[in-house]
């Protein structure tokens, strides 16, 4: 009989995901290890891959729909077994992505995330019509119900309840956490529709931009950012570097940017003042031991946010090296939840693309995040004489929550000085 293949667990604290782009088809064969559909949550595109060799059976979720960590996604034979008359059940681990049942009696299946939300808003699950395969009831269902009975009391109730706060984690109240994404969500679902003239040209929005919209707006809804800026004489790393670029490149096979060099006076700051290196939990303030430094790497289309782990831990040369591989990783689409996951405080290189000033968002549920700016020649007043210098700015976004302008001022020189101090003494490894 056709065993189940699940949406599987690709992170902690993933409740969802959304099944991308299915790389098979109904009747093809699949091979053990063999990727059969892509999936995107709020944190990685992966791949889920098949356990057994077999053949699909039935394809249950739609491409672009999203459903709870554990759902139904689609049914396989497994050639492995079908010769056995084995009937006892085999109900593996969510993460492996495959999972296995026996034959039995089968009764209306709800998600955890389903049954969670019928309870907080007090709920008869018979009550609500599913729209997802089979007539399963998804979130969605739930959610559109809720607003279509105009329950507001309900909702709001939820919202009031004050919830346990563990310790352990560093997130905010996770029912909060729920509550506002699916404000957050709402909010971007509702959009007022544009008025669309002939020839205008329509994108539609892929999944990976939804994400990034969520999360960008669940950061502003999250954090009172407040921003500084100074500016650093980079001239002295700028004739460092070009005298030793050539010379790297041909011992490391990569190029040696100045992004290495930037990162590691933003980490040797973050060690004078580890309130930086923090997060806000509702009730407490958890400054981290880690330092792992988010780092925002664009492509044409997507933004990911791999992540430095043990950045303080490294020489210029191995955040040089690290940079070069969670770049590559990304630009082949080979990041991994590993690669993304840990962050705890983030470096944004918007001098990449010329930026001269910027104003990044928060990384959530981070303290603050850094942006460098390019390098541009100006004419700088010394010693009562004007001298033309490579000039840079760096930004910070800081939430207000935890930090102050006093404290992060103080960052900001740290780095300014470090930076500035850079020269033909600087060691690389």
């Amino acid at each position: 009989m056709p065993e189940k293949i699940l949406m599987p667990q690709l992170g902690e604290s993933v409740t969802e995901g959304t099944v991308a782009k299915w790389l098979v088809n109904v009747g093809d064969q699949v091979k053990k290890y063999e990727p059969i559909c892509e999936v995107i949550t709020d944190k990685v595109t992966a791949e889920v891959p098949s356990s057994f060799n077999g053949t699909i059976s039935e394809i249950l979720v739609q491409e672009d729909e999203t459903v709870a960590v554990g759902d139904l996604i689609c049914l396989m034979t497994n050639s492995e077994k079908a010769s056995s008359s084995e009937t006892t059940t085999s109900i593996g681990n969510p993460s492996e992505g495959v999972v296995s049942i026996n034959q039995e009696e089968e009764k209306p299946r709800f998600s955890p995330l389903v049954l969670k939300l019928a309870q907080e808003h007090n709920l008869e699950l018979s009550m609500i019509k599913g729209s997802g395969a089979g007539g399963r009831i998804t979130r969605k269902d739930i959610l559109e119900f809720v607003k279509e009975q105009g329950n507001k009391q309900v909702a709001a109730t939820v919202v009031e309840e004050v919830p346990t706060i563990d310790p352990s984690t560093v997130l905010p109240p996770k029912q909060k956490r729920d509550n506002l994404k699916t404000t957050v969500q709402e909010n971007i679902s509702t959009t007022t529709s544009a008025d669309v003239s002939s020839g205008d040209q329509v994108i539609p929005v892929t999944n990976i931009r939804k994400t990034i919209a969520n999360r960008m707006v669940e950061s502003k809804h999250t954090s009172p950012h407040a921003w500084i800026m100074v500016e650093c004489d980079v001239t002295n790393l700028v004739k460092y570097r070009s005298s030793i670029k050539e010379d790297f490149k041909k011992k490391e096979g990569f190029n040696l940017t100045y992004l290495p060099f930037f990162i590691k006076a933003v980490v040797e700051s973050l060690k004078e003042f580890p309130i930086l290196n923090s997060q806000w939990t509702g009730q407490q303030i958890v400054i981290k031991k880690e330092i792992n430094i988010s780092l925002a790497v664009a492509t044409d289309q997507e933004l990911f946010v791999p992540v430095i782990k043990d950045a303080d831990q490294k020489s210029i040369y191995g955040l040089a090296k690290t940079i070069n591989q969670l770049a590559t990783k990304t630009k082949e689409k080979k990041l991994t939840m590993e690669d993304m996951s840990g962050g705890t405080f983030t470096v944004n290189n918007t001098g990449s693309f010329g930026s001269v000033l910027s104003n990044p968002i928060i990384n959530q549920p981070q303290a603050a995040i850094l942006s460098v700016e390019a390098i541009v020649k100006r004419p700088v007043v010394i010693n009562d004489m004007i001298a033309v210098r490579d000039m840079m700015n760096i930004c910070l976004s800081l939430d207000h929550r935890i930090l102050d302008g006093l404290v992060c001022g103080r960052f900001l020189d740290s780095v300014k000085q470090k930076i500035e101090s850079y020269g033909s003494d600087t060691k690389i490894y």
